[in-house]
């Protein structure tokens, strides 16, 4: 739960056995490049950080949040290990954005489901730009990087079971 003032990107740090063998697929909203590039970044900068290879990072744009699920449904038919999507939704005047933020939310878990591998949903869902400046990177930590955690932590639980 996020508190005021509370960089909720702090984590456990853990070890990744085999992380150079792994392939993950980034899939990034173009709506709001300024935020959702910055997501992207702390995503990608920690699955190097991690041990994952730059040439096994697949990385690719679509025009929205609306399109995330069927991008990461493709990356990972396409091989991918596990996928982020990253996404910035900011609430407007009309009930656009919690339409979209439903849509993309169970498109996100039915890939999960039915691949059987982790969609992390790095969509961030907001009130103003502001707040969302603060989670790509400003004063609550960066949600691309906790979404880069959510996967490989899925990935090493996987190895365990």
């Amino acid at each position: 739960m996020a508190t005021a003032l509370h960089n909720l990107s702090d984590y456990k740090p853990f070890e990744l056995a085999g992380a150079e063998k792994l392939k993950i697929g980034i899939v990034t909203a173009e709506w709001n490049e300024h935020i959702t590039g910055a997501l992207r970044e702390g995503a990608r900068s920690f699955l190097l950080a991690q041990g994952i290879l730059n040439e096994h990072i697949v990385d690719h744009g679509v025009p929205g949040s609306y399109e995330l699920p069927l991008a990461a449904q493709w990356l990972c038919d396409a091989g991918c290990d596990a996928v982020i999507a990253i996404g910035c939704l900011i609430k407007g005047e009309t009930p656009h954005f919690e339409y979209i933020s439903e849509a993309v939310a169970h498109g996100l878990m039915d890939v999960n489901l039915r691949t059987g591998k982790p969609a992390a949903f790095g969509v961030i869902t907001v009130l103003t730009e502001e707040q969302a400046l603060d989670r790509a990177g400003g004063k609550h930590g960066n949600k691309g990087t906790e979404a880069a955690v959510t996967v490989l932590r899925m990935l090493q639980l996987k190895a365990k079971l």
